[in-house]
């Protein structure tokens, strides 16, 4: 379960997503996470999967990569799927005893499952896309006029960043630590709800001290090449806009026109669910 959950890992390919500039596919992530919460019907969600294939396909990050982690969202995803099919009122389909499944409840159910599956699916391409100081140095772009108002900018950026770099790296450490420990006799899986909690004591332990100890390392190393914060500094390799992100620019705001169209003449198309 842990090897699945792929958020903040970096995978190297020589596509023109790689290429773009990071302020772009930032942008372009917002925008593709608000417009999948702007539809009722299924003719929105059409263009949400074309335009999501047609991103992956360009990627050349292999399906199967992406997809792994859902696996560590299933269980919520099915939660969720579960409480929004039983609990919604509305036209009756199919009721035993108390429980019942309503029309309305099985059209939120699968329209919140395609939301959170297309959430991660698009949300984890940014990341495998576009390496973490190429965040960093496109979040930093992007908050640079709140720096007006004395925002540290420059300091946020660098923490999400070094959040998201360390993200695949604690993973990877408690996956160790969780090998160790099952050689050394420890149960990770049997018992109940408390008997796991404690169970987790050995894993925690030295996943805390392996976690602050990297962190110490990680400031030393910041202080001993001199850093000091966002004033003052330059950059090795500016960001500056070239003209395939003019094109890809072009592409978003058609999408988001499409998405805008649709979801103001949706009412009027013939209902599907």
């Amino acid at each position: 379960m842990i090897r699945d959950i792929t958020i903040g890992q970096y995978y190297p390919a020589d596509s023109i997503l790689h290429r773009l500039d990071p302020r772009l596919k930032l942008n372009g992530t917002l925008i593709f996470i608000i417009s999948i919460f702007l539809f009722n019907t299924f003719y929105g969600y059409i263009a949400v999967t074309i335009f999501l294939a047609s991103i992956i396909k360009m990627s050349k990050v292999p399906f199967k990569f992406i997809a792994r982690g859902l696996k560590a969202i299933i269980v919520i995803l099915l939660f969720t799927m579960t409480f929004n099919l039983l609990l919604t009122p509305g036209d009756v389909l199919l009721q035993v005893g108390f429980l019942k499944i309503t029309r309305q409840g099985l059209h939120s159910a699968l329209f919140m499952g395609i939301r959170l599956t297309y959430l991660i699916l698009g949300s984890s391409l940014m990341t495998f896309t576009t390496t973490p100081n190429q965040l960093t140095d496109g979040l930093e772009r992007l908050l640079w006029p709140l720096r007006r108002i004395k925002v540290p900018v420059h300091e946020i950026a660098m923490m999400m960043s070094i959040a998201l770099r360390f993200i695949p790296i604690l993973l990877e450490e408690t996956d160790k630590i969780m090998k160790a420990q099952m050689a050394r006799g420890a149960d990770f899986e049997s018992g109940g709800i408390i008997k796991r909690a404690k169970g987790l004591v050995p894993l925690l332990v030295p996943l805390f001290v392996s976690a602050f100890r990297r962190a110490n390392d990680l400031a030393m190393a910041m202080e001993a090449r001199c850093y000091r914060g966002g004033e003052g500094r330059t950059k090795m390799k500016p960001l500056r806009y070239e003209g395939r992100d003019g094109l890809a620019y072009i592409v978003l705001l058609a999408y988001l026109a499409v998405v805008i169209v649709i979801s103001i003449f949706e009412d009027r198309l013939p209902v599907i669910l």
